[in-house]
């Protein structure tokens, strides 16, 4: 694990003896690298609402969320620069090679850098401090600066649009 960022740690509050308490407090341990330079954790995963409370999930770091049906999923994302994953940001956005879609709504929040959120017929620059609720909807992420932009998202199990 040490080619990877410190991720920062997590704690996991619960109930002891009654009373409020922290359950776990370490850092990160489940960090992979899908491509080269994207750093991937999957912290925490739900797969029922309500949430039963004392139940763990164990979800593994994939490259595209496997949110749980019926639950959720909160995941921590370095983004290199696209030059960085080889990919050509001349080229059209709809030919961006992470384009994909996911049956979630998403929030997301740009703690680091800046980022392209890529749409089929639009694109916007997001920078840190700005929040994302993307609503399944096909997409990509396009990072044209020279440094990571680090995301933390929460997607959530969602029904089919009406």
């Amino acid at each position: 694990m040490d080619k990877f960022p410190t991720i920062p740690r997590r704690i996991v509050t619960g109930i002891k003896n009654g009373k409020s308490a922290v359950v776990t407090d370490q850092q990160i341990d489940n960090v992979s690298e899908h491509f080269p330079g994207l750093i991937i954790s999957d912290i925490w995963a739900t797969d029922s609402m309500p949430v039963i409370l004392n139940k763990s999930v164990v979800v593994e770091n994939t490259a595209f969320p496997q949110t749980p049906a019926g639950g959720t999923y909160f995941r921590y994302v370095s983004i290199p620069p696209d030059k960085d994953l080889g990919i050509d940001t001349g080229q059209s956005r709809t030919a961006h090679p992470l384009f994909h879609q996911t049956d979630t709504i998403d929030y997301i929040i740009i703690a680091q850098g800046e980022i392209y959120l890529l749409l089929e017929e639009a694109e916007v620059l997001l920078k840190a401090g700005d929040i994302v609720i993307q609503q399944a909807t096909n997409h990509a992420w396009s990072n044209r600066s020279n440094e990571p932009c680090i995301q933390l998202a929460v997607l959530i199990s969602a029904a089919a649009k009406v």
